[in-house]
């Protein structure tokens, strides 16, 4: 019987989307504004019932498009406003412009998003083309395996937000997660808000008695400095996110790292992967450590910041890796975002002995079963024994190449 890890915790059965939703509830946005978008519609749907229904006193601003929603977002808590939205695929693309302006601001908005494949050709199913493309926007991005880590990692993200004054984006994968349902435990409202604490911004444009110009223009005399705080914001919000998770751990009994360490000490293969898949190739894992097979498991929770010094550590023993990533580059890139974080990692890290492979698979929701991942471990193992060459190309699983 599955038990509560928080002794005041209940447990109930609910989709990615509600335990979203639910989190939502819990932290009490002052202003959530959002444009509904398959698969992540019932987040904002479900949220906006609360407002209805005067569960929550935020005010929920139903706006024409995605672009608004940010728009909103971004005037929301430049004014002070603890604030929040929701979107997937092409609605975070019709945010683009406004993403950027969001990060440039160091505004704290927290976003709840459904991976989705990005058109053309439609597709609503779930890969992770959209937040790949938004990598350089400026916003932390938090992937979640489940939704228990959904729920935890909206909740956390509140609090990184506004302590690393960045924001922050927090996914699930499309389908395989927010609309299926699992057992969550879910805390306390009273904790939950104890934990976020009380929004106290340092500066906003309401503050009449110290009034301050935000988004002016920034021409050659200083738009590089500022382009360069926020890098170095990004590079320095490891630590935050650490130490927010170090306070959860304490607090909901739960401990979160920049990624997960799945019997990876003493492995001589190792898989990295992003989001529901990790928990696929765990059941891989145990199944190849029973026969004796060095197998092991690198899931990255936190992709941006990208967790380059740390991962150099743990990878860098393993004889054969296999990065496999859910997107694609389909700008001539010569391999995909995940695998050249990676490789870019060990290699400055004049780490050059491993053998790293890039697999991508399951776009536009393209099942990816545990025979798929099994099959990637016995390549590795084939690469360790000297039976296989290592591949230098992007290699695809389960595509029809003709």
């Amino acid at each position: 019987m599955i038990k509560p890890v928080y002794s005041k915790g209940r447990l109930v059965a609910k989709t990615g989307n509600e335990v979203m939703a639910e989190a939502m509830r819990q932290i009490e946005p002052d202003v959530v504004a959002a444009y509904p978008i398959t698969p992540a519609t019932e987040i904002v749907q479900i949220f906006s019932q609360f407002v209805a229904d005067g569960i929550v006193r935020s005010e929920y601003v139903a706006v024409e498009s995605e672009h608004s929603a940010m728009s909103a977002a971004i005037g929301a808590s430049a004014a002070g406003a603890r604030a929040m939205t929701g979107t997937s695929s092409q609605g975070l693309c019709f945010m683009w412009e406004m993403l950027y302006i969001a990060s440039g601001l160091r505004l704290p908005i927290v976003m709840a998003e459904v991976n989705r494949a990005i058109s053309a050709p439609i597709n609503i199913h779930g890969d992770q083309s959209d937040t790949m493309g938004a990598r350089d926007s400026g916003w932390i991005q938090i992937y979640s395996e489940n939704s228990q880590e959904a729920y935890d990692n909206m909740i956390q993200a509140t609090r990184i937000a506004e302590k690393a004054k960045l924001p922050v984006l927090v996914t699930t994968d499309g389908f395989i997660i927010s609309h299926c349902m699992e057992v969550v435990e879910i805390y306390p409202d009273t904790d939950v808000k104890t934990f976020v604490g009380e929004y106290k911004p340092e500066r906003y444009l309401l503050d009449t008695k110290r009034p301050y110009t935000l988004g002016s223009i920034d021409l050659q005399d200083y738009y590089f400095e500022h382009r360069y705080q926020l890098a170095q914001a990004m590079r320095d919000s490891k630590d935050i996110i650490l130490e927010v998770a170090k306070i959860f751990e304490k607090t909901f009994g739960r401990k979160y790292e920049l990624y997960e360490k799945y019997m990876i000490d003493d492995a001589e293969i190792a898989i990295v992967v992003i989001g529901s898949t990790a928990g696929t190739a765990k059941v891989v894992v145990q199944e190849l450590r029973s026969k004796g097979i060095k197998a092991g498991l690198l899931k990255i929770r936190v992709f941006r910041p990208f967790p380059t010094e740390q991962i150099v550590k743990d990878l860098s023993h393993v004889k054969a890796i296999a990065v496999m990533d859910r997107a694609d580059s389909c700008s001539g890139g010569a391999y995909a975002p995940l695998y050249s974080d990676v490789v870019a990692s060990l290699y400055a890290a004049g780490v050059t002995s491993p053998n790293v492979i890039n697999y991508v698979y399951g776009l536009g929701g393209r099942e990816i079963s545990i025979d798929h991942i099994a099959d990637v471990y016995e390549m590795l193992g084939n690469i360790v024994s000297g039976a296989q060459e290592p591949s230098r190309n992007i290699e695809y699983i389960n595509v029809r190449k003709q």
